[in-house]
């Protein structure tokens, strides 16, 4: 037996993201937590337009697959022709801003039916979904001239990762793509980042609410209250900023492969 090649990569990403699962099964996993994130985010250095920037031009159209607030959708827009942004979440997409030549699809990727794009992307999601088999031959499917797939390949620093006696088990990482795109019979390159990482919260009880704490009077969220207070700082925007230190991501892109007519 080989240790590598034996292995059923689309079945090991499956019990991963089974056993990390902590999205709830309400209609939006994202009500009442979009806000916070996009904050977050605001703040995060962007490594991923710049690495694009070779396979941007005016003529091209793209799909941002899982565009949550528009991060990438709307920057993108301004330099192509079409962004077709597809997003499930109600509460992401109301944060999302409007332009003239960008789409939003409200739909899960698996039930979307955009028209093929020449750039499909798909930034920080892939670790949400059990069963990224199909989900990655759509992305491949759906595109004319290449696939961009962004995901860590580290713990990313969220406070609840820090806590003492947090036990979390880990997300599908970037490495765990690139073998099952090799079972799928891909040939992705790979390129990787290092980056600082923080958390912006409005107030303590939106920082324990994102550690997934709502009961502010139990023990534990006690406990995390005074460790949060001693290591989150105001920044100067007002928010509570904690720095989680440096993550690891990377992408995965490739030529989408076509059947010979």
């Amino acid at each position: 037996m080989d240790a590598l090649l034996d292995v059923d990569w689309a079945q090991h990403w499956r019990l991963l993201a089974q056993a990390r699962q902590s999205v709830s099964r309400e209609a939006d996993h994202w009500a009442g937590r979009a806000g916070r994130f996009a904050r977050s985010i605001q703040h995060q250095p962007d490594y991923f337009l710049g690495f694009l920037e070779p396979w941007l031009n005016s003529h091209k159209t793209l799909l941002d697959v899982g565009a949550g607030v528009g991060r990438h959708s709307l920057p993108l827009a301004q330099r192509l022709d079409w962004v077709t942004a597809v997003e499930p979440s109600e509460a992401m997409r109301e944060l999302m801003p409007s332009a003239d030549n960008l789409t939003v699809i409200a739909s899960e990727w698996l039930d979307a039916e955009p028209a093929p794009a020449d750039l499909v992307i798909c930034v920080h999601v892939l670790q949400l979904v059990p069963d990224a088999a199909p989900f990655l031959e759509k992305l491949s499917a759906s595109a004319k001239d290449r696939v961009f797939v962004v995901m860590r390949d580290a713990p990313f620093g969220h406070p609840a990762q820090q806590m003492p006696g947090a036990v979390r088990a880990r997300d599908p990482w970037l490495r765990d793509c690139l073998l099952l795109l090799r079972q799928l019979g891909l040939e992705p390159e790979l390129a990787m980042f290092r980056y600082p990482v923080r958390f912006h919260y409005a107030s303590m009880e939106e920082a324990l609410r994102d550690c997934g704490l709502e009961d502010f009077d139990s023990e534990q969220a006690k406990e995390a209250r005074t460790w949060l207070e001693g290591r989150l700082q105001r920044g100067s925007d007002g928010d509570l900023v904690f720095a989680g230190g440096e993550t690891v991501a990377g992408v995965l892109h490739w030529a989408p492969q076509r059947q010979p007519e």
